[in-house]
């Protein structure tokens, strides 16, 4: 007998583990909720770890604002190995003997700060004629890519132990941290792949406060519903427009609304009178705040202006 779905909405930080892909730790989070609609902010690898924010029902509609947001994670690089891949998942190309001390890696890290070129790697999931780069590799071909202007706002040397070395990378949108693992590598002569990876944060999501998939399991469903957090948790870098009664409800209907201190082109979070959030607006040329996605919400809201 199919399982019964029901409308949640609501945000869970969920800690993906290691050797799943991210779709199938979405699909388990949604079963668990008995959701009817479920989708993740952005894929991590089946090797990495970390903070995936998936999104439940009327957050869905808002999942696309993470997918460019600032991310940080803690990466783990093994000197002296390349791999076709860049990561822990590929086949070994080449091995050198290591010879690195912590002076040489800190000397390199402003060579990859700041904003700079890097070129994706075939083991991306960037189309090409309308297929993933990497099922050109998986076929043994290279295309050539053009190298795109990505941002590293941080890049710190954690620890080096052995072959094994650990730095904290905040970085902006289209940001390859395994393509960072081999050109860091090849600068230090000796090689590297990315051998482990931990999301850290997402915009100003935390990893500190998301639930294993284990632990999920674990609960009781109400403890289960407690651990998500409300659909505007994903757009709390956005600036909040308080809206009255009456702006609220044309809002809700669809019409873009006239507010003092607007800017063409600013995209704001929307609360009506009660506190409770409407959705994501963009001042169109007008000036007006424009619906941009709205949530849903049961029963309908009557129309205060009595008309």
């Amino acid at each position: 007998m199919p399982t019964m779905k029901r409308r949640v909405d609501g945000v869970l930080l969920l800690d993906k583990p290691a050797g799943m892909t991210s779709n199938a730790a979405l699909q388990r989070v949604k079963r668990l909720y008995q959701a009817a609609k479920a989708g993740h902010t952005g894929t991590l690898d089946p090797f990495a770890t970390g903070l995936l924010p998936i999104c439940l029902g009327e957050a869905t509609k808002f999942a696309h604002t993470l997918l460019t947001a600032d991310k940080t994670y803690r990466a783990v690089i093994r000197l002296g190995v390349r791999t076709t891949t860049g990561d822990p998942e590929g086949a070994v190309i080449a091995t050198r003997p290591v010879a690195v001390t912590e002076p040489q890696v800190r000397a390199l890290l402003p060579r990859f700060t700041g904003a700079i070129e890097q070129t994706p790697p075939m083991h991306s999931a960037i189309k090409r004629g309308g297929r993933p780069l990497y099922e050109y590799a998986r076929q043994g071909l290279q295309l050539e890519r053009q190298p795109r202007r990505v941002m590293v706002y941080r890049l710190e040397l954690l620890e080096l132990t052995g072959e094994y070395l650990g730095l904290l990378v905040h970085c902006g949108k289209g940001f390859y941290v395994r393509t960072l693992a081999d050109e860091l590598g090849e600068a230090l002569g000796c090689g590297a792949h990315l051998h482990a990876l931990t999301r850290l944060a997402v915009d100003g999501l935390r990893l500190e406060a998301a639930t294993g998939l284990a632990e999920l399991e674990a609960m009781p469903t109400p403890d289960r519903l407690q651990r998500l957090l409300p659909t505007d948790a994903l757009l709390q870098a956005l600036p909040r427009l308080e809206l009255g009664a009456e702006a609220a409800w044309q809002l809700s209907q669809g019409q873009a609304i006239w507010h003092p201190g607007l800017r063409v082109g600013e995209q704001m979070r929307a609360y009506g009178p009660d506190g409770r959030f409407l959705g994501l607006v963009e001042v169109n040329e007008e000036g007006k705040a424009a619906p941009k996605r709205l949530v849903v919400r049961t029963p309908a809201q009557p129309d205060p202006t009595g008309t």
